[in-house]
């Protein structure tokens, strides 16, 4: 019997290597894939976080609070409804104190979303977040959020899904301005 020759250094340290990269890249798909695994796109699950998000971000704004003010609302929905790909309307808020400041279109999971913002005489802002959603139990309910002090109040209706977001009590948020919402856009 003829004895085998050592195998170079260089050989198993490929093998080594090579085992290394494989482990890494498994390892870094599953952290990906884990990650990214929560919600389905069209989901509402996300829709409390997105909404404060938006909220805290824009309402503080005094020169740019929207991208098209309310002067213009038949364009701004207009606008807002073809970037969408679903019927957006902006509620009439006058009732409760609140006037329609203007709305902006925002990156969603998704797609687009659309935001509109409304203020009342005292300066207090609240602001709709609407975007292509599917409920995930097929039923209209209104679920609530509450998140750095910000109130949310969403909910899914057909194929829209809709967030309103404000800095005030809940019932307030719920009884004078979710429910004048949810009728304007079922009549």
């Amino acid at each position: 019997m003829i004895p085998a020759e050592p195998r170079p250094a260089s050989s198993i340290l490929i093998k080594v290597t090579a085992a290394a990269a494989y482990l890494f890249v498994g390892g870094l798909a599953g952290w990906w894939l884990n990650d990214n695994a929560g919600t389905a796109p069209n989901s509402i699950a996300d829709f409390p976080e997105r909404a404060v998000s938006a909220h805290a971000v824009y309402t503080p704004e005094v020169r740019h609070p929207v991208e098209v003010t309310a002067d213009q609302q038949a364009h701004l929905v207009k606008w807002l409804t073809n970037r969408l790909g679903v019927t957006v309307r902006a509620p009439v808020l006058s009732t409760t104190g609140y006037e329609l400041v203007g709305g902006r279109l925002l990156p969603g999971v998704a797609g687009p979303a659309a935001h509109f913002m409304y203020q009342e005489a005292s300066g207090e802002r609240l602001t709709l977040y609407v975007r292509a959603a599917k409920s995930d139990s097929g039923e209209i309910a209104f679920r609530y959020s509450h998140e750095e002090g910000i109130c949310v109040f969403y909910w899914v209706d057909g194929d829209v899904g809709y967030a309103l977001a404000g800095r005030m009590e809940k019932d307030s948020l719920l009884d004078d301005v979710a429910n004048l919402i949810y009728r304007q856009l079922n009549p």
